[in-house]
């Protein structure tokens, strides 16, 4: 039955809602609990660590910064590292489309796990419907 749990990637812009109370923060909450429950699989990829981390520092301090990765790291999530075939699809992604590296690696992940991309950065919608999104309500 494991097989057939939703899958959900996280992308670093949906982390940032949930620890910043911000639109679509209860959304990300309730997917978290139920991957608590083992109800769904949710996925980050490590480049949002990295994000939420440089990001923090820009806006606040080291100490915030290693807080909230810490965070994210003692959620019910897997963060996946990097592999060579997700360098490749990465690869592919943003050599097709207009987007960031840290992106096209979210959304290699989001492909490669089969899964449903929670975000609210608009460039993704670029990306539909190869990958499945569901969108947080944008800033």
């Amino acid at each position: 039955m494991a097989e057939n749990k939703e899958v959900i990637i996280l992308d670093t812009s949906a982390l940032l809602a949930y620890i910043e109370d911000e639109d679509g923060a209860q959304y990300v909450e309730d997917l978290l609990i139920k991957a608590e429950r083992n109800e769904i699989t949710v996925y980050i990829a490590f480049v949002s660590l990295t994000e939420v981390m440089y990001i923090t520092l820009q806006e606040k301090d080291e100490n915030t910064a290693q807080a909230r990765v810490d965070l994210i790291k003692s959620l019910s999530c897997i963060v996946e590292e990097s592999s060579e075939t997700l360098n490749f699809t990465a690869a592919r992604l943003k050599a097709k489309n207009r987007i960031s590296l840290a992106d096209a690696y979210i959304a290699a992940l989001c492909r490669e796990r089969k899964g449903i991309l929670v975000h609210k950065d608009p460039e993704f919608e670029k990306l539909s419907p190869a990958i499945n999104q569901h969108k947080l309500p944008y800033k």
